[in-house]
């Protein structure tokens, strides 16, 4: 299936409008549409943002990641909610949701736990994009991570090169991409020193989790992910050495 993906920076998503068109404001429609001005509650704390009514209804948390259906009127938010769409919808050409019931409720299992992991690594993520990391932040990141890393080892035990049955599915999809985000770490060395924190993804760590860090290797090679991903972690990770 084709997929349109409209995206900015969270800097450059306060000058958007927020809708089924989303697209970027010009100065003099700050102005026009004022009326549709609201203030950020998550993420984007405070910020003056401009949602039509439309994308509110279609969208009740009003959030980003959006997607609609075809019409416009229903609205999926969060990536992860998004990224299950698709795969349904395209599961004749590719089956991502596994096989059976059983693999599809295994696959979720993993998302699931994916999406709690994501919303501490969010917020600290977020912290350090804004210089507003603390102790706090990061000591509730890094209990994430490791909660999450210690049960995708296990996972992978003794040598499996999947998350489940024998193909790649979401959860291994999934995976790829919330590491690589959690890797713009990486860009903020010098303001986790200054604070006396320590990296998260820190010198070594690949052999505390080897099965992990492994598997997303060989994700970052492959050929459906290489051409997008591997640039992407490759300007990251030569950030940790700089």
């Amino acid at each position: 299936m084709d997929v349109e993906i409209r995206g900015a920076s969270g800097k450059e998503l306060r000058d958007w409008l927020w809708d089924y068109d989303a697209r970027p404001l010009a100065e003099h429609e700050r102005q026009s549409l004022s009326s549709l001005a609201r203030t950020g509650r998550v993420g984007l704390t405070g910020a003056q943002l401009f949602k039509t009514d439309a994308f509110l209804e279609a969208q009740p948390f009003g959030n980003v990641p959006a997607a609609f259906g075809a019409d416009g009127k229903i609205g999926i938010f969060e990536s992860n909610s998004i990224m299950r769409a698709v795969a349904r919808l395209g599961e004749a050409t590719f089956p991502l949701y596994g096989h059976d019931p059983y693999e599809a409720s295994r696959i979720d299992s993993f998302l699931d736990v994916s999406l709690v992991f994501a919303r501490d690594a969010q917020i600290y993520l977020l912290a350090l994009s804004a210089g507003t990391v603390d102790a706090g932040i990061h000591a509730r990141a890094k209990e994430a991570f490791a909660i999450y890393a210690s049960g995708l080892e296990q996972a992978l035990s003794p040598q499996r090169q999947t998350f489940v049955g024998n193909n790649l599915t979401l959860a291994d999809i999934c995976f790829a991409a919330e590491l690589a985000l959690f890797m713009n770490e990486h860009a903020r060395a010098d303001q986790l020193s200054q604070r006396g924190l320590d990296r998260i993804l820190y010198p070594g760590i690949q052999s505390d989790y080897p099965l992990v860090f492994a598997h997303f290797a060989r994700l970052v090679d492959h050929e459906h992910f290489r051409p997008d991903l591997k640039p992407y972690v490759e300007k990251l990770q030569s950030k940790a050495v700089a």
